[in-house]
């Protein structure tokens, strides 16, 4: 039986895309934007206006409220799950709809090979790059809420990888119950924290916290899960981005844009 797997791919501009049928882009804060050709994540329930907070995740709102599949995932125009594939054409080696629906027939999630930080735990590193106080408030939201979730979050912190960039596949059932929880989460703490200023870099916090309750939650519920190798399309500057990751351990330095 054929599965229908959709995954959305969180853009802003027009850019390269998967040809594959499984993929497909979303123009994510289109809210007051212009239209770019891409699904739009202001059509229906959703948080488009958000976005500037919220990054990737108002995509991710828009599928939850409005896409029927029977899984959903999240992937970026510029980072994606990769395949098997190995063509000239970087666009032909994410990850296929045969490809996932193989893995999906074993295992509950898909997410990204672990980032490992070595030397840092999830919340230090969180601590020495962004404001401490919203992962803070992270906790005591679960804590008042969630209590069921302190433990596993706690234990979630103190660990030195993680599953980044807010990418998974999952069923639509999974990721209801997923997304109920993690948007009455995020809520409260931007409710908690509206008297807060920080600039636009920092005030992108509830996408980053998501990067780190993703793990919170798969442990949590003990779901099985595949992780598999993602890819960028564009160069990424590794010294730069280990020269900052140090600047931040040693140096108090926070991060102060995206790499």
């Amino acid at each position: 039986m054929n599965k229908d797997i959709k995954i959305i791919i969180a853009a802003h501009k027009k850019y390269d895309m998967p040809s594959d049928k499984m993929y497909i882009p979303v123009q994510v804060g289109s809210e007051g934007k212009k239209d770019i050709g891409y699904q739009r994540d202001n059509i229906g329930e959703n948080i488009s206006a958000k976005n500037p907070m919220y990054c990737e995740l108002t995509g991710l709102y828009w599928a939850w409220k409005n896409l029927d599949a029977d899984y959903i995932g999240l992937a970026h125009y510029r980072r994606h799950f990769k395949g098997k594939n190995k063509s000239a054409n970087i666009m032909d080696n994410v990850l296929s709809y045969k490809e996932a629906s193989d893995l999906l027939d074993k295992h509950d999630i898909l997410v990204t090979k672990k980032r490992n930080y070595i030397i840092e735990t999830l919340y230090s590193h969180y601590a020495h790059t962004h404001h401490v106080e919203t992962l803070d408030c992270t906790r005591d939201v679960i804590k008042d809420i969630y209590p069921d979730y302190l433990d596993s979050f706690d234990k979630t912190m103190k660990k030195t990888h993680m599953h980044a960039f807010n990418m998974f596949v999952m069923k639509k059932e999974l990721l209801n119950d997923y997304c109920d929880w993690l948007f009455n989460i995020l809520f409260e703490v931007e409710k908690r924290l509206k008297d807060k200023t920080y600039d636009a870099f920092q005030a992108r916090y509830p996408g980053r916290l998501s990067e780190m309750l993703l793990d919170v939650w798969i442990n949590k519920n003990e779901l099985g899960y595949k992780e598999v190798p993602f890819m960028y399309t564009e160069k990424i500057d590794r010294v730069k981005k280990v020269k900052s990751f140090l600047k931040a351990k040693f140096l108090k330095q926070k991060y102060n844009g995206s790499f």
